[in-house]
């Protein structure tokens, strides 16, 4: 937004993560009847870890337990796991589901690409996804079960691409929104039709679905730019370009201390009167939606830590966050009753942040079930 003498508004660091944190419930828990609207908040959490993914709900939601999360995705269905933005799998709200499905469809092109590479033509790859939607008719399937179906029609080139550790032809009819995930069966996930599972939901049109996303995702991630939100939904800044131009003013050109960004109009206003709460530590997991949410890091960790928390292959560690900003990284581990919280600190860690840590692990064992215990492998362990 600009003034009447055409300047550009301004906004500092410190207001911006203040507005994110509150955007990802992370300055504040929200109340647990919020659940759906914190999946909703974050654009969904990541999921190809449901251990994490019960983790980053718990990290943004007060007295959250664990059957909190099975009951809205397998009895009340208010949300919904699949595969969407990045090619990786998420939790999301279900009603909201058109709206990624409609603007994520060019990830079926990616993955028919990366497929044909492979040896799957694009044509051979639909003829699978049908096969699998009449597979899923008489109800939920196991990954095995699915591709024994499949293989019994196919043959067994079929069989590979559909228990492929990657998502293969699931994945594809999970982009295209004819399938989703169901309830687990034992240790083994299981797979059903979308519109058996969720029959109320109608299709979204495509330039509908992208401006909407492009709105959510401002909503929980402004300021940003095209080129984060490209990276974030796993789109090229080309085709994000046309979905931009038909907000229009919707979306409003800002300075972060000399850096241009955008942000949503009706944000604006909130970002620049934001107040600062307590300076709280959360202990995020890994792949931790506010840690995906932007191509450029800078203001989440230190350039020489990078590679302690973004890891090779996409690995990302677990992170403790201070006042926003990453201070260390955190592993833990059950032995018997107790949860064992290990934390290797960047920097020495200060009273308030190490009572922060010691409070947060208390928490989380609570909503793991057991007592915890907190340990520090650094040479920064030392109180300040």
């Amino acid at each position: 937004m600009k003034s009447r003498n055409n300047r550009v508004c301004h906004l500092s660091w410190s207001q911006v993560v203040h507005f994110r944190m509150s955007r990802h419930h992370l300055d504040c828990r929200a109340p647990l009847k919020s659940l759906e609207t914190v999946v909703r908040d974050v654009c969904g959490i990541q999921a190809q870890l449901m251990s994490a993914a019960d983790i980053a709900l718990w990290a943004r939601v007060q007295s959250l337990r664990r059957e909190d999360i099975e009951r809205s995705l397998w009895k009340e269905r208010t949300l919904v796991k699949t595969w969407c933005m990045r090619g990786a799998t998420h939790l999301l709200p279900s009603k909201d589901l058109p709206i990624y499905v409609g603007a994520l469809k060019r990830r079926i092109r990616d993955e028919q690409r990366w497929m044909a590479r492979h040896g799957v033509k694009p044509r051979e790859a639909e003829v699978m996804t049908e096969v699998i939607c009449d597979a899923l008719a008489p109800g939920p399937l196991t990954r095995k079960q699915l591709a024994e179906r499949v293989t019994a029609r196919l043959g067994a080139k079929a069989k590979r691409w559909v228990q492929h550790y990657w998502g293969g032809v699931v994945k594809q009819a999970c982009l295209q929104g004819s399938t989703c995930f169901g309830p687990n069966r034992g240790q083994e996930i299981t797979f059903v039709r979308q519109d058996q599972w969720l029959p109320d939901l109608d299709d979204l049109p495509t330039g509908d679905a992208e401006n909407e996303l492009l709105r959510l995702y401002f909503h929980g991630y402004g300021p940003a730019t095209l080129q984060d939100f490209a990276a974030w939904a796993g789109m090229a800044v080309n085709d994000v370009l046309p979905i931009r131009e038909s907000l229009g003013g919707d979306l409003v050109e800002i300075a972060i201390e000399g850096t241009p960004a955008l942000i949503l109009r009706r944000d604006l206003a909130a970002a620049q009167s934001v107040k600062a709460k307590a300076r709280v530590v959360r202990l995020l997991p890994s792949f931790d939606p506010y840690m995906l949410g932007h191509r450029d890091k800078k203001h989440l960790v230190d350039e020489v830590n990078y590679k302690r928390v973004y890891r090779k292959a996409g690995w990302l560690s677990p992170v403790v966050l201070f006042a926003g900003r990453v201070m260390g990284v955190w592993s833990h581990e059950r032995r018997g009753k107790c949860l064992h919280v290990n934390v290797e600190p960047f920097t020495r860690m200060t009273t308030v942040i190490r009572d922060g840590i010691e409070a947060e692990a208390m928490d989380l064992a609570r909503f793991l079930g057991g007592t915890s215990e907190v340990a520090y492998i650094s040479n920064f362990s030392k109180c300040v």
